[in-house]
């Protein structure tokens, strides 16, 4: 049986040292949070970084916009939060109105404010193994993979989806620690290969977004399994992969809710404060 590895006593130690680093800064770090529109799922992500930046003390500033809010205006108020320099850090919920690219959007977010680290300046740094604004859900992947123990050195690793989001930052980052990296998306699925692939991994990751996509017996014995996926089943929230059948073959396993998610906004606020000492070195 799979040792769960839960995401929230890991965001509560990072949590302890961000407090510290926050009361050496100068002035508190400055949060300010674009919303465009009412999206459901982006108004309750925006109340967990809120509550997150106001126990660390962060200042977290949210600016709601219309929904009809042209791609335009949106850039022009990327451009004066960029200018603004009190501002440390810079993010813009998801999703999106359909009417508006978020890949160009990020494009003009400063890479010293960029928080979510997917400015290209940003993705760039980390093919180098430079970044020093990571990505926040491939980063808090990398926290349960620490918390594991595992040496990721020479380990089959395989990534299921490779979004922008998370399958292609975490996977530069498995390379980054010498794991031996496989990603799997659509094209494997439809060559019917994602089952053979996934039998080899050692180290399991899936972010994908489809209920039950990793069946559990595919599970190889003794596999690290960090589920990313989260999804609405009725009234039950699930990953991606079948938990109950996989915890009985996996070494750890993260629960869904409880695993990857708590630690994604901890992430989020670790960048803040990086940004912050950043800013204030120049």
């Amino acid at each position: 049986m799979a040792k769960l590895l839960e995401g929230k006593p890991i965001a509560d130690r990072i949590k302890e040292e961000l407090k510290k680093e926050i009361a050496a800064l100068e002035n508190a770090p400055v949060l300010s949070s674009v919303l465009v529109g009412d999206n459901p799922g982006a108004q309750s992500y925006v109340k967990s970084q809120k509550k997150a930046a106001e126990n660390l003390g962060i200042i977290y500033q949210l600016h709601v916009l219309p929904q009809e809010t042209g791609e335009k205006a949106l850039l022009e108020f990327v451009q004066e939060l960029n200018r603004d320099k009190s501002v440390n850090g810079i993010i813009i919920q998801m999703p999106l109105p359909e009417h508006i690219d978020y890949k160009k959007i990020s494009q003009h977010i400063n890479p010293d404010k960029d928080i979510e680290g997917m400015n290209p300046a940003n993705f760039g740094k980390l093919v180098f193994g430079q970044a020093k604004i990571l990505p926040c859900t491939p980063a808090a992947v990398m926290e349960l993979l620490k918390e594991s123990g595992v040496d990721l050195y020479g380990k089959e690793t395989v990534v299921v989806g490779h979004s922008e989001i998370v399958g292609k930052p975490v996977a530069l980052m498995l390379l980054d620690k010498f794991a031996t990296v496989t990603v799997c998306h659509i094209g494997t699925s439809k060559a019917q290969k994602l089952e053979e692939h996934v039998r080899k991994a050692e180290v399991l990751i899936v972010a994908v977004g489809r209920a039950g996509l990793i069946k559990g017996e595919w599970v190889r014995d003794g596999a690290i399994v960090i589920d990313v996926g989260i999804n609405r089943v009725g009234d039950k929230i699930s990953g991606d992969v079948e938990f109950e059948a996989a915890e009985k073959r996996a070494s750890f396993i993260t629960p869904v809710p409880g695993g990857v998610g708590p630690l994604t906004v901890t992430m989020l606020m670790r960048n803040l404060v990086a940004a912050a000492a950043l800013n204030s070195r120049k």
